[in-house]
């Protein structure tokens, strides 16, 4: 994960242009000119020394911006859920304050320079993915390395091996603080969506200043994602009982997944369409609307449902929905959203993954990677969910898999 997933970055940063989407074929071709020889140190030097520094300072400043307000900007302080050493550590939740304050100062910073940082950030776009890259390994080491030094930590049981590079990987510190700032909790939402929502609208501007007008398809894929990412900001509170939060520690995995793989990964249509702009006709932008609502409702509900019942089971909209009460005192629901399937949630997320591809239309497989992707995504985190469950609940996991029977498609998986 370390190398082949940023490499996998890399090739679709440098990879995808105007020319054309063909990541793994020039990824491919240059790793055969490589081994055949064909490149010499002079020319990998030229490689590197051509890439923008700048774009490094700007993902920087981008994500100290982001910090700033995320520290200064007021919001409601609200207790996590109890850790297995019995604290409840305090979160700051402003996470759409700060994602309002950092679009509009950006914008009003911009006025005058016409489409100078959408152009910037579509003419830079490999540099700025190298620069993402940069930032989450210093992150990464940066809070390994201080994991083993200083007041005793609270680690995080699977990220305690002892083996260095799946603990690197995995994260070995649970909650890793600077004073009051939770970094996990900080890196979690804020850099990666806001970033992705950023990329999106730069690439609007692009077309706009390619065509002299935007697509209904780059409207579809700016709006669909830019209401998950708004619901994430809005709804950050949920995620303090995610098992990134209270159970992963943090590590290259959440780092690199959220300061890099999110806004470069994630902006993979807007881009494509900024290259190679799609017109959908009144029946092809019926149909796409439909699966994001079915699976914007999907998604939001279930999530909704089981949060409210964590955080307050006596409330009318979920007290008496079934549940099984395990031995450990966690209540597993077997009605509702849950008793369709086990993860239902993760169902909604991937139709709205189909309908942020549909767009791009089928001139190309690669704005699909995303939904693909995904769904590999969630199969993986669903059976990891599974195995860390059944060895926590044991018989009682058995039972409740017995009455919800079905994992994430009810009636097929």
């Amino acid at each position: 994960m370390t190398t082949l997933l940023p490499l996998l970055v890399l090739a679709y940063a440098f990879g995808c242009d105007n020319t054309g989407y063909n990541p793994f074929h020039r990824l491919y071709a240059f790793g055969t000119d490589l081994v055949a020889g064909k490149f010499t140190w002079e020319m990998l030097v030229s490689m590197v020394t051509s890439l923008d520094p700048m774009a490094l300072l700007w993902y920087c400043a981008f994500v100290a911006q982001i910090a700033t307000y995320s520290i200064t900007l007021p919001g409601d302080t609200v207790q996590g859920t109890k850790l297995r050493d019995g604290t409840r550590l305090k979160y700051k939740l402003n996470a759409l304050q700060t994602a309002q304050t950092t679009l509009l100062v950006t914008m009003m910073s911009n006025r005058g320079q016409g489409y100078r940082t959408p152009l910037y950030v579509y003419d830079h776009f490999g540099d700025l993915a190298v620069a993402s890259l940069i930032m989450a390994f210093a992150v990464s080491i940066a809070v390994y390395v201080t994991s083993f030094v200083g007041k005793p930590r609270l680690l995080a049981l699977g990220g305690n091996t002892g083996n260095a590079i799946y603990d690197f990987m995995i994260g070995r510190e649970l909650n890793p603080r600077i004073g009051d700032f939770d970094i996990k909790y900080f890196i979690e939402l804020r850099p990666g969506l806001i970033g992705w929502f950023a990329i999106n609208i730069c690439m609007g501007f692009k077309q706009y200043a390619t065509l002299g007008r935007v697509t209904n398809s780059m409207v579809l894929v700016i709006l669909f994602q830019g209401i998950y990412v708004i619901d994430a900001l809005y709804n950050e509170m949920a995620i303090l009982t995610t098992m990134d939060i209270t159970t992963d520690g943090f590590g290259f995995m959440l780092a690199f997944g959220n300061l890099c793989w999110v806004p470069m990964m994630y902006s993979l249509q807007a881009r494509y369409l900024a290259d190679f702009p799609v017109d959908l006709s009144y029946v092809q932008l019926a149909g796409i609307a439909a699966i994001q609502c079915l699976g914007y409702y999907i998604f939001r509900s279930s999530n909704g449902q089981k949060d409210k019942f964590r955080t307050n089971p006596e409330d009318p909209s979920v007290k008496d929905l079934e549940y099984i009460e395990t031995k450990t005192g966690s209540r597993l629901i077997t009605s509702g959203w849950w008793g369709k399937a086990r993860h239902i949630n993760y169902l909604g997320d991937w139709l709205m993954s189909v309908a942020w591809c549909l767009p791009c239309g089928f001139g190309s497989i690669i704005p699909y990677s995303y939904c693909i992707y995904f769904a590999v995504l969630l199969i993986h985190r669903e059976r990891r969910d599974d195995d860390k469950c059944r060895n926590k609940y044991g018989e009682d996991w058995e039972k409740y898999c017995s009455i919800v029977k079905y994992r994430i498609i009810p009636g097929i998986y």
